[in-house]
């Protein structure tokens, strides 16, 4: 067996460990030959075979009742003689019958019968500053890390203050022991607010390894130089070009740094390559084709060998070629297709990581690859980070350019997002008048549509079905389809709002198919709203309750875009007589959305009536409960009672997406409590030993492994203050 993976990643530990179990189970005697410092082949058989000499002699002086299979052979470190290593096991596995053969290195050695273990690093925490302290508790990456820090700093504990440094510390390093422990080893001499700041240079910052490690161990640099120099020249060449590229690559991508038309065919041989010595691994959850990463040191291992090589200028040159080719549809489409839209979102985090080198900010592709940023940002929910890089390009970029009512689409649509609508309105006017300036139809439809909604929500209705009416011009021009149908749907609103009843339904029965097929579900939500409204005027209740929740679903991760769907859903009960319910989520909505109703004044007119009913039909402290209850819901709870899957009530919130049945819920509850098993098992009226099954369901269910940690997931989730029946 072969066990390989990165540097630093524990192969060797991990085999000394199997060895020593070996000899303490008295299973196999076991010799350990490091093959760090061989460099020749006969040099590797001496030592090889005095470890065979000293297993047989330890055979015989212990007996050998173990079976013929009783001899294990660790090889630890072999990438640099791999060939010399093959050699000589494929000439003495054949002869020695009861060896077992243990091998540590960066690639397997391809013998007939090998088997390939890939080591794998250790398990980090989830980005998520709420419930840092919990995720941490579940990490083996942060039980490395406390263990090694303890050893300088014998007081060091993990707490609600220091968890999400120490988290983030694993992160970046991917998990792998080896830099994890250097890491570790300077929270003697170091704040961990330092150590996170200097991890962008984590090849300066880690160089404190065991004094008695291997001169390659003894730095994180050393240990990446060496595995380096085993690489063949174009090897080096395409891994120091892939450190431009931290959101990952496929052969697309590695193929557009290649330097010369005849290389690129060689490009899917490297990178099978790379990723058979473990420099580059699979990304994960692939449904295409595939698509690989570095972990972050070797990244930054390239990227450092790629400066000494003065190559950074023409690799980053030819990134923003080809990734101004995948852009290329914000320019040329009115819709983006999904397709198209997944694509660039492959690309997010080289889209992000190119946007924030510094650059010429003359060079107006910068504009493009930030309205490119924005479509992806916007098509899963856009963060404050993404924001703000977008806003520091344009403000960075030429004023006027063929690619800048393009950033000016993205700036309103973030200003948008954040509830700024005056802004908002004034950066998709000023995009429309960029616009006019060049003969790109689809763009300009795109952009007179974003405007229109824009115009929509703060009122200014004969602007708005102006833009829509042009809009609806130019996609008749394109026979643009998929842009015909969001106009339509868009007019549908004001027929809806005149009570052109008949005519709105036509529009919009028409177009949902349409639009169900060919744009992403978060672009549908208007249009889902729009036909909830119309079923709230027919008086179909439970036709409007399905658009809105669906219109909610697709947004169900963005509060603000679901103030309408939430208020709909809010009209729609009071309208049933739910009344509680209506309130809830009328005044969850207006918390939400800033206090702004984003549909218009027609809709506010059936908010406030909807409310009014409520208020009517509800005793005074019902009415308090209620709108109490309402303001002080997490979106989570809003989305749940919103979409029927539980009453309301915040604990029961807790009991969301949890694989535990109620039973194994409530012992949770009692756990976080502090309580021991036998109180639980006075409390539940069963034994202590079922408390101790449903314990052990719960570890084997969460994932988790103590009591300690069954409590911290629990408060993550705010359950130990729940009752039990």
């Amino acid at each position: 067996m072969t066990l390989t993976g990165p540097a630093g990643v524990g192969k060797s530990r991990l085999a000394l460990e199997i060895a020593g179990r070996a000899r303490r189970g008295r299973r196999y005697e076991a010799a350990v030959v490091r093959l760090g410092q061989v460099t020749d082949a006969i040099e590797l058989r001496q030592r090889v075979m005095r470890a065979l000499d000293g297993l047989t002699s330890a055979t015989a002086q212990h007996g050998s009742g173990r079976g013929s299979s009783s001899h294990l052979l660790v090889l630890d470190d072999c990438e640099h003689i791999l060939d010399e290593c093959g050699l000589l096991l494929g000439h003495l596995l054949p002869r020695l019958g009861h060896l077992k053969v243990l091998v540590t290195s960066r690639e397997p050695l391809r013998l007939p019968g090998e088997a390939v273990f890939s080591v794998t690093a250790l398990a980090t925490p989830q980005d998520d500053d709420h419930a840092a302290l919990a995720r941490c508790l579940r990490s083996d990456a942060v039980r490395l890390f406390l263990d090694r820090a303890r050893a300088v700093a014998p007081g060091f504990q993990l707490t609600e203050a220091n968890a999400a440094q120490i988290g983030e510390i694993c992160r970046r390093l991917d998990g792998l022991p080896l830099p994890i422990e250097m890491a570790a080893r300077l929270t003697g001499a170091l704040p961990l607010s330092e150590i996170v700041a200097r991890l962008d240079d984590p090849l300066s910052l880690l160089t404190s390894g065991w004094r008695l490690a291997d001169d390659r161990h003894q730095s994180l640099r050393a240990a990446l130089d060496w595995g380096y120099d085993l690489l063949s020249p174009p090897e080096q060449s395409l891994f120091r070009k892939l450190s431009v590229l931290p959101g990952g690559f496929g052969a697309d991508g590695a193929a557009a740094l290649v330097d010369r038309a005849d290389e690129v065919s060689d490009v899917p041989d490297l990178l099978v390559a790379l990723s058979t010595k473990s420099l580059i691994v699979p990304c994960p959850e692939q449904n295409g084709p595939a698509r690989f990463r570095l972990l972050e040191c070797l990244r930054h291992h390239g990227h450092e060998r790629l400066i000494a090589e003065k190559e950074d200028t023409e690799a980053y040159e030819r990134m923003t070629a080809w990734l101004t080719t995948l852009s290329a549809p914000l320019q040329e489409q009115a819709v983006v297709h999904p397709s198209k839209l997944r694509r660039l979102t492959e690309e997010r985090g080289n889209l992000e990581h190119l946007l924030r080198q510094p650059d010429d900010d003359t060079d107006e592709r910068r504009q493009l690859l930030a309205g490119a940023l924005a479509a992806v940002e916007l098509s899963r929910g856009p963060s404050e980070n993404a924001v703000q890089l977008v806003s520091s390009v344009v403000n960075r970029t030429p004023e006027v350019s063929r690619y800048s009512s393009i950033a000016l689409e993205a700036m309103a649509a973030f200003a948008a997002w954040r509830g700024d609508l005056g802004t908002a309105l004034r950066h998709a006017g000023r995009a429309v008048e960029v616009e006019r300036g060049y003969d790109r139809p689809p763009v300009l439809g795109r952009l007179l549509l974003q405007r229109s909604a824009l115009r929509a929500m703060v009122s200014e209705r004969d602007d708005a079905v102006a833009d829509l009416t042009e809009c609806l011009e130019i996609s008749h021009h394109l026979h643009d389809g998929t842009l015909t149908a969001l106009c339509r749907s868009g007019l549908a609103r004001y027929q809806l709002q005149d009570g052109d009843l008949r005519s709105a339904e036509k529009a919009i029965t028409g177009v949902l198919p349409l639009l169900r097929t060919r744009i992403p579900p978060r672009q549908l939500r208007m249009a889902l709203e729009t036909a909830g409204m119309l079923a709230l005027e027919q008086g179909d209740l439970s036709a409007a309750e399905a658009y809105f929740v669906e219109s909610l679903r697709s947004c169900a991760d963005q509060p603000r875009e679901a103030v309408v769907a939430i208020e709909g859903l809010g009209v729609t009960a009071a309208r049933a007589h739910e009344f509680e319910k209506a309130l809830q989520l009328i005044e969850a909505a207006t918390t939400i959305g800033g206090g702004t109703t984003w549909g218009g004044n027609w809709w506010r007119d059936r908010i406030r009536t909807a409310r009014a009913a409520a208020l009517k039909a509800l005793t005074t402290s019902r009415v308090d409960a209620a709108i109490t209850e309402g303001k002080m819901m997490r979106h989570r709870h809003v989305l749940s009672i919103a979409m029927g899957s539980e009453s309301s009530g915040a604990a029961t919130e807790t009991a969301l997406d949890t694989p535990l049945s109620r039973r194994e819920q409530d012992v949770v509850t009692l756990v976080a409590q502090g309580l021991s098993n036998r109180q639980v098992a006075a409390r539940m009226y069963v034994s202590e030993r079922t408390v101790e099954t449903h314990l052990r369901h719960i570890r084997i269910a969460l994932g988790l492994r103590s009591r300690a940690h069954i409590a911290a997931w629990a408060a993550e989730r705010q359950i130990a203050t729940a009752s039990i029946a």
